[in-house]
């Protein structure tokens, strides 16, 4: 049996190089390459606190149970260590051999201490003296201080420091310094060149230990387990509960340590020791630690050496709908619009919807479901606004949403205040559907507008994250949007939906109809996902059968693939290829050749994965799509992933991913085409 499935850890860990081989392509903007490495860090990072974390407290409680692949916890582990230092190692080489050298050509200098002239090291010694000195704080070890906190993926100093009167060298200290994060990580020499601000301290440690003698010093950085540990049906407040977890989370156990590898083996070991870490725990890495700092080089003013901008185009309807001086909800009602991300615009799309329901004397009521917004939420402004005045407004806030805790548990607060009625979702699930209920007096009648989409109401991640929308004013779709929103603001068993396919109740049992009804056509059925990931065991084995019966089967699938493609006598039929680009590739899309009776495919968009959390514990919402055009739309959508000749990245029988397409560019591209097929179609559609 275990054969058949991909280890999830490791389908993951195969996901985040593919995107450090972005960082590696020749054809992408070398700024845009930097990018991919920093963001190779951090999902890297996210991936030990929480997923590395969860392995190891199974371990520690000694839980010998298998995953579908028959791996214990134990062995997971050892795989993960194996793959990630060889992930680290071409990280390494990506930034030193390639990056760095490109960059300099291009008129960007990574600099260390040694490459300055006395001059420039000088203004910098100022530099320090004035904005850093300050702030540092070294910390030393000895009898009467412990060894010092060190916070989650905080950049620290371990230096080694004696006494040069002592006798033997006999008083020596271990003393760590935090790196701040107040100055920016790297310290502008001049207009193209810049130095680590490690590099900086460093070189002015003496500043710090005054008579003494510093023996060596080295950066090292400790990441721990940053999940959430709650029983929320023992809790009296949720948002109390999520705000003691976050205070708490700050002192988890760590999980790995990055270190220099010019670190002596005796301060590894003494780290290695104070933080109660394995040897294999430890990452000796060439420098520079935690290479996240790539984003600042990013913001530089230098569109020559980032991607050509494409600027989102207005959704036709909308647009005319501006020029008419009409409101989104009146175009609407002559019938549903839908949208694409980034492609067509969520500012005046999305966001504008809720806008203008905000400040609309007929909107009698606002009910949304967040999941997450961001720092700085036009979105939640506009319902602040709205409830101000008097609308009667319901923000779903899921609490538990992973690392943006913080933020939500601040946006409840706010919300709150002005009026809101906040509530926090459901016990033991998380509340991941994206959708909004607005209740209009249009005169003639109460109607309800509802937006379902695929991605969160965030305006800074609609910017880089593809995701589809719909705007719908439909009655069945909009009774079922309220009797979701009742059950999850309420206290209803009325959860029977006539549209919507909502986990997780209905969810798996209507996929499993959907795959089952078009293994009954054999080699004329034909099954289509977009989604982020696939790692349900059944749904896997379904989609098996299906291609046993010779069904084809096409899944554009950008991160975990625990489903093994083109075996012989098990999914031959089955084709999984990964687009990756500027765009995060973040739509789900289902399209089921034949439907439910068999004259004309289905096609479902919404906010659900084929990954257990999402069939089993979380409240998700898939809708269909109806319309001609809005499926024209969905059909371009896959003929541009599914076409021969793009960049992309295709599954092998052997588990291994391979990168298919022009070598030594990244054009033709799905995304590219996609863009200019939405520009092209807009254009057209504005001469009729």
């Amino acid at each position: 049996m275990e054969d058949w499935f991909i280890n999830r850890e490791l389908s993951w860990l195969d996901f985040n190089d593919r995107v450090l081989q972005l960082a590696a392509e020749p054809g992408i903007p070398i700024l845009e390459r930097a990018k991919f490495c920093a963001i190779t860090t951090t999902n890297l990072d996210e991936f030990f606190q929480v997923r590395v974390a969860a392995l190891k407290d199974q371990v520690a409680a000694g839980l010998g149970e298998t995953g579908p692949d028959g791996r214990s916890a134990a062995q997971q582990l050892g795989a993960i260590t194996e793959r990630t230092a060889a992930l680290a190692t071409r990280q390494e080489e990506i930034y030193r051999d390639l990056l760095v050298p490109a960059l300099a050509a291009a008129g960007v200098a990574i600099v260390t201490w040694e490459d300055l002239e006395r001059p420039e090291r000088k203004s910098l010694e100022e530099i320090y003296e004035q904005r850093i000195f300050p702030v540092l704080t070294p910390l030393a070890v000895d009898p009467s201080h412990p060894f010092p906190y060190i916070s989650n993926l905080a950049l620290s100093i371990a230096a080694m420091v004696a006494d040069p009167e002592s006798e033997d060298g006999a008083d020596r200290r271990f003393v760590r310094v935090k790196v701040p994060t107040v100055f920016p990580r790297l310290v502008e020499v001049d207009e193209s060149r810049y130095l680590p601000v490690e590099d900086l301290i460093i070189a002015q440690l003496g500043t710090l230990f005054s008579g003494m003698t510093i023996e060596e010093a080295a950066t090292f950085r400790v990441t721990r387990n940053a999940d959430l540990t709650l029983e929320e049906e023992e809790a009296d407040d949720l948002l109390e509960a999520v705000e003691m977890e976050l205070r708490r989370r700050r002192f988890n156990k760590a999980v790995r340590l990055e270190v220099c590898d010019a670190m002596s083996e005796e301060m590894v070991e003494l780290l290695t020791r104070e933080l109660e870490l394995h040897p294999a725990d430890v990452y000796p890495l060439r420098g520079p630690l935690d290479l996240s700092f790539l984003w600042q080089l990013h913001d530089i003013d230098r569109p020559d050496l980032k991607d050509r901008p494409w600027p989102p185009i207005t959704a036709g309807r909308i647009a005319a709908a501006e020029e008419a001086d009409r409101s989104i909800a009146s175009v609407t009602r002559d019938r549903a619009i839908m949208v694409h991300h980034p492609y067509e615009s969520f500012t005046s799309s999305t966001e504008a919807f809720i806008e203008q329901a905000a400040a609309d004397p007929r909107v009698q009521s606002i009910k949304m479901t967040l999941y997450r917004a961001g720092g700085d939420s036009p979105i939640l402004h506009s319902l602040i606004r709205a409830a101000e005045r008097g609308v009667q407004v319901a923000v779903l806030v899921e609490l538990k949403a992973r690392f943006d805790e913080a933020t939500n548990v601040g946006w409840a607060k706010q919300l709150e205040r002005a009026g809101v009625h906040v509530v926090y979702g459901m016990v033991g699930l998380k509340t991941h559907c994206k959708t909004v209920l607005v209740v209009r007096d249009d005169g003639d009648q109460l109607r309800r507008y509802c937006h379902i989409g695929t991605g969160n109401y965030n305006n800074k991640t609609a910017r880089t994250y593809e995701d589809l929308g719909i705007l719908t004013c439909d009655n069945d779709i909009g009774a079922d949007v309220a009797r979701l929103f009742n059950h999850l603001t309420g206290y209803s068993r009325d959860n029977r939906y006539h549209t919507l396919v909502v986990a997780p109740g209905d969810l798996r049992n209507r996929l499993r109809e959907l795959i089952v009804n078009e293994t009954r056509f054999g080699p004329d059925g034909r099954i289509t996902f977009k989604a982020n990931s696939i790692a349900d065991p059944e749904m896997i084995e379904l989609l098996y059968e299906s291609s046993r019966a010779g069904v084809r089967i096409d899944m554009v699938i950008r991160g975990i693939c625990c489903l093994r493609a083109g075996v012989a006598g098990m999914s031959e039929n089955i084709r999984v290829r990964s687009i990756l680009g500027r765009y995060l590739e973040h739509s789900r899309i289902y399209r089921f050749g034949h439907g439910d009776v068999g004259d004309q495919p289905l096609y479902l968009i919404g906010s659900a994965d084929l990954m257990p959390r999402n069939l089993n514990q979380r409240v998700e919402v898939l809708v269909p799509i109806e319309h001609p055009k809005h499926r024209e739309w969905l059909d371009a959508v896959f003929d541009f992933a599914l076409a021969e000749d793009i960049v992309r990245w295709e599954l092998q029988p052997d588990n291994s991913w391979r990168r298919e397409g022009p070598p030594d560019a990244f054009e033709p591209h799905a995304q590219e085409r996609l863009y200019r097929w939405a520009v092209e179609r807009q254009v057209s559609q504005s001469r009729k």
